[in-house]
């Protein structure tokens, strides 16, 4: 990716693309305001104008991957069908589709949103994905389709279970035959526990 020096516009914007850049090529660790400021071609002190410091931009860097996230999983619903199995199927490869997109910033976003330093609006922010499955979960139960009790209780397997499959998707080890099939099979497992009994 060619940068060329940043002259007009959004600077907090500028400087959270090029930091997504960062984080993805090179880690959390190698950001920084006065490299980032660099790289765009604006002078060193310019960043701390928007950010603070390192956790303001981290901080910031998350909270725009949550709500991708979150508009991600909203999109995934648009076209759903109106079961729960649909409209899980849906968001569930929506989950999975932007975790191995987004893999350094989902981590990311994990990671800051249970730092001390974390804003408020972080952590309101983080929030909003987990509502849309809480809500998911009572959309199928309304329904009928999946079983009563306490929507955290039941969503709970769920998130563990796209969560650690994206986990393993990022990180390779899943054998080609199990990327082939493996989310369709998490699903059903999924949609099975979710049954009503």
């Amino acid at each position: 990716m060619t940068n060329r020096p940043y002259h007009h516009g959004d600077l907090p914007a500028a400087l959270l693309a090029r930091a997504e850049t960062t984080l993805r090529e090179r880690g959390a660790a190698a950001l920084s305001l006065r490299e980032l400021a660099r790289e765009i071609g604006v002078s060193p002190a310019a960043p701390s104008r928007h950010f603070k410091s390192k956790q303001a931009l981290l901080d910031a860097l998350a909270l725009t991957g949550f709500e991708r996230f979150a508009e991600a999983i909203a999109a995934s619903q648009e076209d759903a069908g109106e079961t729960f199995a649909d409209r899980l199927d849906s968001a569930a490869r929506a989950y999975v589709g932007f975790a191995v997109d987004n893999a350094a910033l989902l981590d990311l976003m994990f990671s800051v949103k249970h730092s001390p330093e974390a804003s408020e609006a972080l952590g309101a922010t983080a929030h909003r994905w987990s509502d849309q499955l809480l809500d998911l979960i009572a959309y199928g139960q309304g329904r009928g389709e999946v079983h009563e009790g306490p929507l955290e209780r039941i969503a709970l397997p769920v998130f563990a279970a796209l969560h650690g499959y994206a986990g393993l998707a990022v990180s390779g080890v899943l054998p080609p035959e199990a990327t082939e099939h493996g989310l369709d099979d998490l699903i059903a497992s999924v949609l099975r526990g979710c049954a009503p009994q």
